[in-house]
């Protein structure tokens, strides 16, 4: 079957997810810049989930780039992913709203944790699909990227739990910064075989 449903449904309910964390940004009551300094730790996680939301639909897109069918298995496994993303917007607004104390934190990182291996899932569901030869396949190669978040994720959470949830979302802040930059391996596989067409 084709990609094109599945790509809509996904831009949909991630557009979906931006615009239900914009709104649990609620409007200070004064007028003064003061006033916006409660504020602050809603819109630092904000910031963070906005960013985080924008990095999967980027490497959604790329993921989308280079397939040409999806099966009964890939749809899921981009359903799990969804899943996981859709609870981001509530997390946000714990951890916002409870200045990043320790339980929140935990909970952030477990949804962001798990959406990283729903993400893992859904790429090697689709280069199983489309074969160990496919541009997808050697462009993910083992995947030391997405493994290597998962671990960061999962030392945030411990950080969060035992030490300071301050480490934790440090540690999220970390693995932000890392796909900050869209995956570049598949845009980098496509220019090297059209090279060499």
């Amino acid at each position: 079957m084709g990609k094109g449903r599945l790509e809509a449904f996904s831009d949909g309910v991630l557009a979906i997810i931006i615009t239900i964390m914009v709104l649990e940004i609620k409007v200070p009551h004064g007028n003064m810049p003061k006033d916006l300094q409660p504020l602050l730790p809603v819109f630092m996680s904000y910031v963070l989930s906005f960013i985080y939301i924008g990095i999967y639909w980027n490497n959604h897109h790329h993921l989308m780039h280079v397939v040409s069918k999806v099966t009964g298995a890939v749809l899921w496994s981009n359903i799990h992913l969804l899943f996981w993303l859709s609870l981001v917007p509530f997390a946000t607004a714990w951890m916002g709203e409870n200045h990043f104390s320790k339980w929140p934190v935990i909970l952030y990182g477990f949804i962001l944790m798990m959406a990283g291996l729903a993400y893992y899932i859904l790429a090697h569901c689709l280069t199983s699909v489309h074969g160990k030869e496919s541009t997808l396949a050697r462009a993910i190669g083992k995947d030391r990227k997405g493994i290597m978040s998962v671990v960061l994720y999962i030392a945030g959470i411990i950080a969060s739990a035992f030490i300071n949830p301050w480490i934790g979302f440090s540690l999220y802040v970390i693995v932000a910064c890392i796909w900050f930059i869209p995956d570049r391996r598949i845009e980098k596989k496509i220019e090297t075989e059209h090279k060499a067409t």
